[in-house]
């Protein structure tokens, strides 16, 4: 626990790398991809946002995984008050292709076709699923950060997954009535489900979100240090195979800022999901 301890330290700080930051328009896609200042044959993912929440409250988090060698591109599409997360899905898809099929900055960046996944936040979690299940030889990895509820639903597609993800849920998204993390687990026979300590879910964005219009929480540091931390150790695991960080990848570690789900739970019946939203 102490080693364990130690990388998650120094993965919610920034890498070794610097970073440079681009735009997917000059492919045809509205988005922005960062990466690592050089390097060849990198690990790849394309990263889906939240309802209401572009691309730039990601910035930090797309430039720390860009920090420790990992190509991030996100799409900024589907921002409206009724987004499509089949349409996101279908752009993530997109942004991978060019992530993985481009040669990056001046020449020297470039990502290998064998180390792509696909990460997502909130909507944009549900959004990965569905990109995942259209891309099932593709992929190395698939990340859901606090996965909420869509039409059609995640739950869907993840039942015929077979490549390994990993699923961030946050203390109170048991009686959450948009959260879907423990259902989307139970499809997804293939991901580990991790409780991130004392997470705000909609707290990953960064600064002020147009969401907030709604009542919703804005940006909340300590998440986005743990999810930040998780996620690197994850990818770089399971997309860059490197057995430093493998323990992110085992379900039977319980890692630093998670805290251990009981099995045995009974779910949270709706009638108790409805009383805490109006508590």
């Amino acid at each position: 626990m102490a080693r364990t301890r130690k990388l998650v330290n120094a993965l919610s700080r920034r890498g070794p790398h610097r970073v440079l930051r681009g735009d997917l328009a000059f492919a045809g896609l509205p988005g922005v991809v960062y990466t690592p200042e050089s390097g060849l044959n990198l690990p790849g993912i394309a990263f889906g946002h939240d309802w209401l929440t572009g691309t730039a409250r990601y910035s930090g988090l797309l430039e720390h995984l860009a920090s420790w060698g990992i190509v991030a591109g996100a799409p900024d599409t589907e921002r409206g008050l009724a987004p499509s997360v089949l349409d996101l899905a279908s752009d993530l898809g997109t942004a991978l292709d060019i992530v993985a099929g481009v040669r990056l900055g001046p020449g020297n960046i470039s990502v290998h076709p064998a180390k792509l996944g696909v990460v997502g936040h909130g909507f944009g979690a549900s959004a990965a699923v569905f990109a995942a299940a259209g891309m099932p030889t593709s992929l190395a990895a698939a990340v859901a950060v606090f996965p909420t509820v869509t039409t059609p639903p995640a739950e869907q597609p993840a039942e015929s997954l077979k490549v390994p993800g990993l699923i961030l849920t946050a203390p109170g998204d048991p009686k959450a009535l948009n959260a879907n993390a423990l259902t989307l687990s139970s499809a997804w026979n293939s991901a580990t489900l991790r409780m991130v300590s004392k997470a705000e879910p909609r707290g990953l964005g960064e600064g002020r979100r147009l969401a907030s219009v709604f009542g919703l929480p804005g940006s909340d540091r300590r998440t986005q240090r743990s999810v930040r931390a998780l996620l690197t150790g994850y990818l770089l695991a399971t997309l860059g195979g490197d057995k430093t960080y493998r323990d992110f990848a085992d379900p039977d570690v319980v890692l630093p800022k998670t805290t251990a789900i009981d099995p045995e739970a009974e779910p949270v019946a709706l009638e108790e999901k409805i009383v805490a939203l109006l508590k």
